[in-house]
């Protein structure tokens, strides 16, 4: 009886040190961002006063204090270190901050992205390409998602750069990559589109992955620029009626803005979404 009980026992701890390992691989280490590649992420994110910044995997707070102190932006850092935690809300108040940057300790999966405008992100691959579904879902077109080390998945950045920087730690000068993604409009779908000057309406089929959009195959040949937010640019080709080049924005179910013909004639043009798409 002694022998069973002693081996429940141990295989008990066994399962639970799995588990704890298995939720360690989720955690991203703390390596504290350089001071230089964080002035970068924000100036990247043209981060201002108008903004909300959260920093998903906070750390010490630097760059949620950063954007507060410098820029004057909100900020809010998710941590799931209280120690961290609580030295990031001392040092708010210390830099008299307090009233604009905020920290809890939270799953940073859990985190509400609908209001953010500039989200940051300094995790392990597999955390961001399990976020990026949320950030497109939540987070609305022409707010700024900037990662350090680390891409999205197979969703390219819309910018990419190396900084240099000195790490806390040891104090050596070493690269890291920073990307910046613009979150791009929800256009996939079946679309109308109107212009001045011409008779009927232009059927635009569209699919779409991540910024990138074009017709669906079999349908009209406009090709499209990728989605800069909500900025919408494409070109329709002769012989169609609808030809030229055509600038505009995607709001909801509608898309308008003005078009330039070959001939140089302008105008104005409006689409309407008939039905949705897949991205």
């Amino acid at each position: 009886m002694k022998r069973t009980v002693t081996a429940m026992l141990f295989a008990a701890l066994a399962l639970a040190g799995a588990a704890a390992s298995a939720q360690d691989e989720e955690k991203a280490p703390y390596r504290p961002t350089p001071r230089e590649v964080v002035e970068r992420m924000l100036e990247l994110a043209r981060v201002g006063p108008g903004d909300y910044v959260v920093d998903l995997g906070s750390g010490d707070g630097r760059i949620v204090l950063t954007a507060a102190k410098k820029y004057g932006a909100r900020g809010l850092g998710v941590e799931i270190d209280r120690g961290l935690v609580r030295d990031a809300r001392a040092a708010a108040v210390r830099e008299g901050v307090a009233d604009r940057a905020r920290f809890e300790v939270q799953d940073l999966f859990e985190t509400d992205l609908t209001d953010v405008t500039v989200l940051t992100l300094y995790l392990l691959p597999e955390m961001n390409r399990r976020l990026a579904p949320k950030i497109l879902a939540q987070m609305k077109p022409g707010t700024r998602v900037v990662s350090q080390e680390w891409g999205i998945g197979d969703w390219a950045p819309d910018v990419q750069e190396i900084v240099a920087g000195t790490e806390d730690f040891t104090g050596w000068v070493k690269q890291r990559g920073v990307f910046l993604w613009i979150v791009p409009a929800r256009i996939a779908g079946l679309w109308q589109l109107e212009r001045d000057g011409a008779a009927g309406s232009l059927r635009l089929d569209l699919v779409q992955s991540y910024q990138n959009v074009e017709p669906r195959e079999g349908t009209t040949g406009a090709s499209f620029a990728p989605l800069r937010g909500a900025a919408v640019r494409f070109r329709v080709p002769p012989p169609s009626p609808f030809a030229g080049d055509y600038a505009g924005v995607a709001e909801g179910g509608t898309m308008r803005g003005e078009f330039v013909a070959p001939g140089g004639a302008t105008g104005a043009w409006r689409a309407t979404r008939r039905a949705e798409g897949s991205r």
